[in-house]
């Protein structure tokens, strides 16, 4: 099915960065190593993605430990292999359904450009590290009826741990069962999940275990920075970041001065104590203070700026794939790239979608409505609805008597304030009551008619519960499971057919 293209600068939160990034690529140019929009830069930079073959080798070693053996892996021992990066917190049953969509845009990206002659391979990063238990904890579905459902993990741990290594005690399994009875697809879906998220698994297991269900075939490779193996690959660069870290705060700094003075913010925080560096001890994931000394170099864990540098240290990056807020970051990171490795990878943005149901895109089609209409609430979408079901006559004759009465007023207005200045002013404050109350009516009839068709409420709830739940987009809210449930794994196929690598739109997809 085709996909529509909603600009971002339509979306409900999208940074100026962000934007400009997306449209405007030459204001935020001097903050990135690449120009996304230019067709050499991804050749570019996977030229300079180069990792000695002895660390190719090892990396193998220890992805194998995660994954197994897949031709992924053996293709990514070969020299010259790139790499197609993207990453997410280990979420409860996948987290936001936007993870499957960076999943998919990286194995897109990397399989088109194997077909251009440099040979790629997707690569997704658990971000097991992170130790925001309450972000990883829970996930929203919707039922039948379109109405959001929170489920929510008993767990063992606490905000101090890496939420990749806490285990799930007890999974919300009878509630997501219960939420998603009566689709279609549920008994498949529900199956998966409890092969998956067995008790006692971790959050980057469990996760882990899911998306390589949900994404069989499509040669993706997990990297798990938990793992000891990867750990000790890791140690060589933390250690030469953790001796130069008041030079790197320094050069942060100066880059918050940088954005700042462009007209953008930081999106993460860096004052002269800041510190890039958490430590692992007993269990935890402690902030380092710049004057704390570190005696085993496996044991540091970097934190959001200096995490995508590790990463790229130890994979030959030639693009990371990433959302609006992790493309932002990346504007700061580039500093820490230009002084500890000396290149960069292409910061592409993920696809992003909206998934409509038949019921959903016959109502739209109906009533005039955009995604953008969805955006203001409930509420405000009743009335917007409303003012659909007046009579197209009646509509017609508002139109018509408002225009005369405009046309009317300005004229009077003209002759008035010729005559006398402050008859004319007089004039302007009664013109905007007048035009108002005729707005007033206007919005009487509509309600009338929301009145009269009483599947208006059920249908404004539909509609918004499933563009915009809880005032969210639906990428950031549900997880993808519901979706599966209603129209089948084969949806999977359907979105990576529709990502499209190098646009830098939302997409409307109906499903």
């Amino acid at each position: 099915m085709n996909s529509l293209r909603i600009p971002h600068t339509e979306l409900p939160g999208t940074s100026t960065l962000f934007a400009d990034y997306l449209y405007h690529f030459e204001r935020a140019a001097r903050f990135y190593r690449h120009d996304p929009h230019d067709p050499e830069a991804l050749r570019r930079a996977a030229n300079s993605a180069r990792i000695p073959d002895k660390g190719r080798q090892a990396l193998a070693a220890a992805l194998r430990r995660t994954n197994g053996e897949t031709s992924a892996i053996t293709q990514l021992e070969l020299p010259d292999t790139v790499a197609i990066v993207t990453g997410q917190q280990v979420g409860l049953f996948s987290g936001p359904a936007y993870t499957l969509y960076k999943a998919l845009s990286a194995v897109r990206l990397a399989r088109r450009l194997s077909e251009s002659g440099i040979r790629a391979v997707p690569v997704f990063w658990l971000a097991t590290e992170d130790h925001d238990l309450a972000e990883v904890d829970h996930a929203w579905v919707f039922d039948p009826h379109q109405r959001p459902v929170r489920v929510a993990a008993s767990t063992s741990g606490d905000n101090g741990r890496p939420v990749g290594g806490v285990e799930i005690v007890r999974p919300p399994l009878i509630e997501l069962a219960a939420a998603l009875r009566g689709f279609l697809y549920a008994d498949e879906v529900i199956g998966l999940v409890e092969e998956c998220y067995e008790p006692g698994r971790t959050f980057g297991e469990a996760f882990r275990a899911l998306l390589q269900r949900l994404l069989a075939g499509y040669g993706l490779v997990f990297f798990d920075p938990l793992d000891p193996a990867l750990r000790q690959l890791a140690a060589p660069f933390l250690q030469s970041a953790f001796e130069r870290r008041e030079e790197l705060v320094a050069g942060l700094l100066e880059r918050t001065r940088q954005l700042e003075h462009a007209g953008y913010h930081s999106q993460v925080l860096v004052e002269p104590q800041s510190s890039l560096f958490f430590q692992l001890q007993n269990g935890r994931r402690l902030r380092l203070k710049p004057s704390d000394t570190v005696e085993d170099p496996a044991a540091l864990s970097p934190n959001a700026l200096l995490r995508p540098v590790m990463q790229d240290s130890l994979l030959p990056t030639a693009a990371y794939i990433g959302g609006p807020a992790e493309l932002a970051y990346l504007a700061q990171s580039e500093v820490l790239y230009q002084t500890l490795l000396g290149r960069m990878p292409v910061a592409a943005p993920r696809s992003g979608f909206t998934l409509l149901d038949e019921r959903a895109r016959k109502l739209m089609g109906r009533y005039g409505i955009t995604i953008t209409d969805c955006f203001h609430g409930e509420a405000k979408l009743k009335q917007r609805v409303a003012s659909r079901l007046i009579p197209e006559s009646l509509e017609i004759t508002f139109e018509d008597v408002t225009s005369e009465i405009r046309n009317s007023l300005d004229r009077l207005y003209r002759e008035l304030h010729s005559f006398d200045p402050t008859l004319g002013e007089a004039l302007t404050r009664s013109r905007a009551k007048i035009l108002y109350q005729l707005s007033k009516n206007q919005s009487k009839a509509g309600r009338e008619a929301l009145r009269r068709n009483t599947r208006i409420d059920e249908s404004a709830a539909h509609l918004s519960s499933l563009v915009f739940p809880e005032h969210h987009l639906q990428e950031r809210l549900y997880s993808i499971l519901p979706f599966l449930a209603r129209h089948g794994f084969d949806l999977i196929d359907t979105i990576y057919e529709n990502v499209q690598p190098g646009c830098p739109d939302h997409l409307l997809l109906p499903i």
